[in-house]
Order: structure tokens, then sequence, then C-alpha cells
């Protein structure tokens, strides 16, 4: 009850209505009482419309832009809006772990209602101060091999999984939320086939990564706002967990499809189109929602970050490709051709790379990663010459060697989707194979 009396409490007197005046398209037109007419608020449609939520996401004049969260039939000019000024929030709380929801905090698990908290979470909060941030924390053991190795991570770090289509990072994904030590995991899943969201959450996950997991979903179906609001979405729920002192895993898959999203609403509200037809809201928005992960203020927890870039084409220098990789604390790139032989996870070791590796690499560990690497690389180089018989065994020692030990090696990088390798057992077993103790 004293709940309740502090939500009725807080509840503003005044009612804001306005009415709609054109549907141009995607935008909603409407006028109304400029003092409720704010960038970012909310509205919600008359009862008797499928599309009863709505955003102000420009002005034309007097005239504020709305887009909807659903379908636009039914809406008539002169229907009326009621307008919250203040925008959307979110009620997080713990009773959350283990379910499904929309980016409204919906169930889409076919369980009840959800219970909300007692504190409101802003849905496009704003990252913390950069100095009263903590420094990143310990080294995270992620439970694939290849990046315990070769990518290595720390708490509040931020990292980038870079593939075109069907290469694999949804598994990859599936794998680091199994295996990555995390007291909580947040999964956005942004534009996801419908097929796939209902085999993540219960093949995937399964029930032990249910349980401590919190799932947002807005399929490749829903509007373009609903999209970039379920992308929003995971990074509030991630906050709420983190200011209770824990460390969240945060999986988003993917930033491609927050930044479509943004580049439809964008250019519903008339911007201007730029590099390849994104908007210049584009590339201000990826980093104000990807600057929310990473490590807290002094007395709460960390954000650790995985966010999967679908890159066009399988161009890595595509422009979201581009700003996501010069934002992020590092980048793991998987390889198409990789994938094709067979190995998986497809993980291209010469070309991912993260900023931290030098620091959290135990002494012990700095002479296999380096001596792997530069074998991997001097097998590259020459690989189309050994493939077509034109390398003579004993010309050059190095290259004898990278020859001896690539399969072991390869064989090393595989991994299956339900197997995990710790950090320790990463090493020992790349130890035997370049020969070390």
């Amino acid at each position: 009850m004293d709940r309740l009396i502090e939500r009725v409490s807080a509840t503003p007197a005044l009612s804001y209505t306005g009415r709609i005046s054109a549907i141009n398209g995607l935008l909603v037109e409407a006028q109304g009482p400029k003092s409720a007419l704010t960038l970012g608020a909310s509205a919600r449609l008359s009862a008797g419309s499928d599309a009863s939520d709505l955003e102000i996401v420009g002005f034309r004049g007097d005239t504020a832009l709305m887009m909807a969260y659903g379908d636009l039939s039914g809406v008539r000019p002169g229907a009326k809006a009621h307008i919250d000024p203040e925008g959307s929030v979110l009620r997080p709380c713990h009773a959350w772990l283990g379910r499904v929801m929309d980016s409204f905090a919906r169930p889409r698990d076919g369980g009840g209602a959800l219970p909300e908290g007692e504190q409101t979470y802003p849905l496009k909060g704003r990252a913390p101060c950069a100095h009263s941030r903590q420094r990143l924390g310990e080294r995270m053991d992620l439970g694939v091999k290849a990046l315990n190795v070769f990518a290595p991570m720390r708490r509040g770090q931020r990292l980038g999984i870079f593939a075109g289509s069907g290469v694999g990072k949804s598994v990859l994904m599936s794998m680091l939320a199994r295996g990555a030590q995390a007291d909580i995991i947040v999964i956005g899943l942004i534009g996801e086939r419908g097929r796939e969201a209902r085999e993540f959450v219960e093949d995937t996950l399964g029930a032990d990564g249910r349980a401590r997991s919190v799932v947002i979903t807005e399929t490749s179906d829903t509007p373009a706002l609903a999209r970039r609001r379920a992308a929003y979405a995971t990074l509030t729920v991630a906050e709420y967990f983190r200011d209770q002192g824990l460390n969240v895993l945060c999986l988003m898959d993917s930033v491609t499809r927050f930044a479509l999203a943004q580049r439809e609403i964008g250019l519903a509200a008339g911007e201007p189109p730029t590099t390849r037809g994104y908007t210049p809201s584009v590339f201000a928005e990826l980093p104000a929602l990807l600057e929310r992960a990473g490590p807290g203020p002094e007395g709460c927890g960390s954000i650790t970050g995985l966010f999967t870039v679908l890159v066009d084409g399988d161009d890595h220098n595509e422009p979201i490709a581009d700003a996501v990789r010069g934002i992020l604390d590092g980048h793991v790139v998987m390889s198409r051709a990789i994938a094709e032989r067979g190995r998986f996870p497809a993980i291209d070791v010469l070309k991912s790379i993260s900023r931290t590796a030098p620091e959290v690499y135990a002494p012990e560990e700095v002479p296999l990663a380096k001596q792997a690497r530069a074998l991997l690389a001097t097998y590259g180089d020459m690989e189309e010459l050994i493939r077509l018989g034109a390398y003579a065994q004993g010309t050059n020692p190095e290259v004898d060697r990278a020859i001896a030990v690539n399969e072991p090696l390869e064989q090393f990088l595989g991994q299956g989707k339900d197997d995990a390798g710790s950090i320790e057992q990463s090493f020992a077993d790349l130890a035997g194979i370049l020969g070390g103790e």
C-alpha cells in the first residue's frame, strides 16, 4: 500500500491532450500544448486504435512529428493523443530474472505480468561521468578459448563482435552467455528473426542460463521505434543491476540493427542522408548507447558489454562497423572463409584485438600468445604457396614450424558450442602445442 501511495503521489496533476492532424507515411503529425510537446515525449492514442503508443521524434514548425510503436491502421485525423512530456521510463526489479519481455517490459514468455520496482530508470539514460567511474576490474573468463588467449577481457570492458550474416556470431554469443563469469546477464535481441528468438532462450540459454538472465526482444517485423527502444531498454535494465553492486554481462545482437532503426526514424523525420544513407543522428546515438556500458561509479558494479555488429557485405570498414570499432575497447572479427572450411567459432585471431590485453596477461602467458600469433601469421602469409606445393620443406625453419603446428592450432581454436574452456586450460593446451612446459 505504501508503494501504491507513492506512485499515486508521483502522478502528475496535469493531463496534456493533443490531436492528430495528418499522417504522412510513417509519420504522425500532431498539434497540442507547446509545454507538453518535447522531443522524446511519449503519447497514447484514445481507445479504438491498435497504434496506441507513439513518440515525438521531431518538429515541423509548431507541429510535432510522431512515430508509432505499432501498426498505424485505424488512426484518423482528429484522434486524441494523451501526451506525457516526461518520456519513457522503466521500473526494473530482481523478479525480472528468468523472464523474456519486449521493450515495454511486457511479458513475451507466456508468464504473468512483470512486477515493477520502486525506482524509475529513464529509458535513454546517460553514461556516468568519466572521472567518477571505477577502473576496469579483474580479468574475466569468457569460456571461449580463442578469446581467452587472443582477446582477453576485463570486467567493465566493451568488446565488439564483427561478422557478416551466417558466419556464426549468434552461436558465439550463446557460448559467451553460458560460459562467461558474471552475476547477471542482460540480453538484447534487436531485430532478431522470430524463429531464432525462442530457440535462443529455450535451447541456447537453457534453464541454468535463463535463471540468471533477463531477455529483451523486438523481432525484425516490429516498427523501427520498437527496435530502437529495445536497445535502450537493454542498457536500462543492465544499469539497474549494476547499481545493485552486481557485475552484469550485457549481450546485444545487434548494434547494426539499432543503427538501421535509427536511420529509418531519422529519414522519416526529415534528416539528410549522409554516408551510405545513414543520418547524422545515427552517429550521435551510437556513442550515447555504447558508453552506458562499462564500470559503474564508486560503490556500484559494472556492465561488461559484448555487442555484435553485422557488417554490410562483409566490408569491415563500412560506416557502422568503423564507428563502433572506434568507440569500443576491442574487436573480434569473424571470417566467412574460416566458417566455410568448418572451423567454429570462426574467429580470425590475427584481426581481433583487445585493448586491455597487455594489462591482463600473466608473465608466462605473454610469450605463448605472441608465439602462437606469429606462427599463425607466418602460415597465413605462405598459405597459397603451401597449398600449391610451391614451398620446399626446409627452406625456412620458421615456416616449417608454422606448417607443423598449424593443424593443432586450428583444432585448438575450434570449439563446440556446448564446450567451455577456462583460461588456465586454454593456456595449458596452447603450451602443449607449442612445446612449452
